[in-house]
């Protein structure tokens, strides 16, 4: 029988153990890594994603149930362009300049055609979901933000004009104001402000270029005729499907299934509730009586002002911020407009533009770090202005520039022709006269 000297029998089990050892941190290591996605969060961003995602339609119906019925088409149409445009955009370049890194203006180029993104998670932005999860939920807000815009320019712009300006727009106004607010090393995210799902980066930047872009294309040929909407049901179903959508809007940016999500959610709910109510009790005082479409608009309103404040402010400060917009929204409407004349056919700045506002500055007053303890302590608690300050500087910024790079992309897009339909066009309606369809 063989035996083995001791010095040899240490060397062999030695290599034993260090290649157990090795194999044992190899697959510690290939758990740990995947352990850093979380099966739940993914399927509740994903499922967030396609909540987004229908939103566009529910847009598409909430303003078509609002033109006449010759433009019912074209209004649809303009929604839904924006999910085969922007969402060829996003993959493209439109995902690189607003999260890649750069500098605090614009993200860099290291995306493009999303290079780089993949199933892993991406400590920056998305711990525990895989990068591409993260895209496409983004890819979302990006799709429905220009659609916003196009509530206020219906049933007299060229089809092939409001593409043009919506591609640019998408790329020069949205991308580099997502990548200030939300990007890693953006300067307003640098300055401390807080925006948990939009209000400054969706609604603010719409609502405002909403704002310019028709006062630019000047007023419906009729505009001084009243107009009933086409179809009030429509508007009410457009309405039930975006109430429905925004609950993957605000507490899908909790980015994880946990109770930071449960609250977006739930402050999403109350807000809208509220401003529904205000808004109708208040055309109820102002007209003498209350109007489904009234109630529609102002529950739209309550759920852009929660935008931002959704992941930070308590339920109770939800319905406060509810009340408040639904009163301020509504005047905005009434009084605002028709004082300077301007027509914003859907009422787009209104809801969006002073209702994003008002989310911002509500924000920095009821935040509550006991809510997130990533954000802040609003003026209510911390007792200082600083917050306020900040969102109101970082909102300004936001405004000017929206405003001033619309006004841009307009007047580029007149020098390639005319981007008002003719007269007669305007008055067979733009259905036929842009697409040669028309709802029977």
């Amino acid at each position: 029988m063989t035996t083995l000297e001791p010095k040899a029998i240490f060397k062999n089990d030695f290599a034993k153990a260090m290649l157990v050892t090795l194999l044992v941190t190899g697959v510690s290591q290939a758990q740990d890594a995947a352990s850093t996605i979380s099966a739940g969060d993914t399927a509740w961003v994903l499922i967030s994603s396609a909540l987004v995602l229908l939103m566009t339609p529910g847009l598409a119906l909430f303003y078509a149930g609002m033109v006449r019925s010759k433009n019912v088409v074209s209004t649809l149409f303009k929604n839904f362009g924006a999910v085969g445009v922007v969402g060829v955009l996003w993959i493209v370049l439109g995902y690189s300049l607003a999260f890649a890194p750069g500098n605090s203006f614009i993200g860099g180029l290291q995306h493009v055609m999303l290079a780089g993104v993949g199933q892993t998670a991406n400590a920056d932005y998305s711990a525990t979901i895989p990068h591409i999860a993260f895209v496409i939920f983004q890819c979302m807000f990006a799709i429905i933000t220009p659609a916003l815009i196009t509530g206020a320019i219906v049933e007299r712009i060229r089809f092939k004009s409001w593409i043009l300006i919506m591609a640019l727009w998408s790329l020069l106004v949205y991308a580099p104001v997502a990548h200030w607010v939300w990007g890693v090393g953006g300067w307003v995210r640098n300055m401390g402000a807080l925006d948990f799902a939009g209000g400054m980066v969706v609604h603010m930047t719409a609502g405002y270029s909403a704002l310019i872009m028709a006062k630019l294309l000047g007023p419906r040929r009729d505009s001084s005729e009243a107009h009933a909407p086409h179809d009030i049901g429509m508007v009410m179903l457009g309405t039930a499907l975006l109430f429905f959508g925004w609950f993957g809007f605000n507490a899908g940016s909790a980015l994880a299934a946990n109770g930071l999500a449960a609250q977006a959610f739930a402050t999403t709910f109350f807000a809208g509730s509220g401003a529904m109510v205000t808004w109708m009790f208040a055309e109820w005082f102002y007209k003498g009586k209350p109007s489904a479409l009234g109630a529609c608009v102002g529950a739209v309103a309550g759920l852009v002002a929660i935008t931002p404040a959704a992941g930070f402010v308590t339920a109770g400060s939800a319905l406060v911020i509810g009340l408040l917009t639904g009163i301020i929204c509504f005047s905005s409407v009434c009084v605002i407009k028709a004082k300077f004349k301007l027509d914003d056919s859907l009422d787009v700045f209104g809801c969006h533009g002073v209702g994003g506002t008002l989310g911002a500055i509500f924000t920095a007053i009821f935040a509550d770090k006991s809510v997130n303890a990533a954000g802040a302590d609003g003026l209510l608690i911390s007792h200082d202005f600083s917050l306020l300050n900040t969102h109101l500087l970082s909102g300004a910024a936001i405004v000017a520039y929206s405003i001033l790079v619309s006004a841009g992309i307009v007047v580029l897009v007149r020098r390639f022709g005319t981007i008002r339909v003719d007269v007669n066009s305007e008055d067979m309606g733009l259905d036929l006269s842009q697409h040669g369809e028309a709802v029977l």
